[in-house]
């Protein structure tokens, strides 16, 4: 059994090096966070808004990743527990929307168009791979759990009230 310094460790270095990368460095990359076209203000305010709730949905599901589910987002460290509260209650990729909250907003915070092609094509590899890997992996790995799960939580449009009865963790 992992413990809960480990995986919340284990957890903090996938979040540098995953949504680091791919909300961080490629974004930075792509515009040197130069202001691009000269966007209205209330679109600006939009952007900082999406990058901040995108932000804390993000740390808030590694956390319950961690703490909750003893384990790390990462492939190779997985959760002991399938995690089913906060945010998962609601929608089954918390994460790969707030990745991609945060960019959208990036790229209207900036006024940067490649920003929104590059949410795009983030987005088409992350539907990819959760339906190529991560779906498959996680009904092997939890059985019944995860398909109960599955049916009552959808898996990218948010619910807009919470699943009345999570599966048990």
């Amino acid at each position: 059994m992992r413990t809960k310094a480990a995986a919340i460790a284990g957890s903090a270095g996938f979040l540098v090096v995953a949504p680091g990368v791919v909300a961080g460095l490629v974004p930075w990359w792509l515009t040197g966070w130069q202001q691009g076209a000269a966007w209205p203000v209330p679109v600006r305010f939009a952007g900082g808004v999406l990058i901040a709730a995108g932000a804390a949905a993000l740390l808030g599901s590694f956390t319950q990743f961690a703490t909750e589910g003893l384990g790390t987002p990462a492939p190779p460290a997985p959760t002991e527990h399938l995690v089913v509260r906060g945010l998962y209650r609601y929608v089954r990729n918390p994460m790969y929307l707030a990745v991609l909250a945060v960019i959208a907003g990036q790229a209207l915070l900036l006024g940067r168009p490649v920003l929104l092609g590059y949410a795009a094509i983030l987005a088409a590899a992350f539907v990819a791979f959760v339906y190529g890997y991560e779906q498959p992996t996680l009904a092997r790995r939890y059985g019944a759990e995860y398909e109960a799960y599955r049916r009552a939580v959808p898996g990218w449009w948010p619910r807009l009230v919470p699943a009345r009865k999570a599966p048990p963790a």
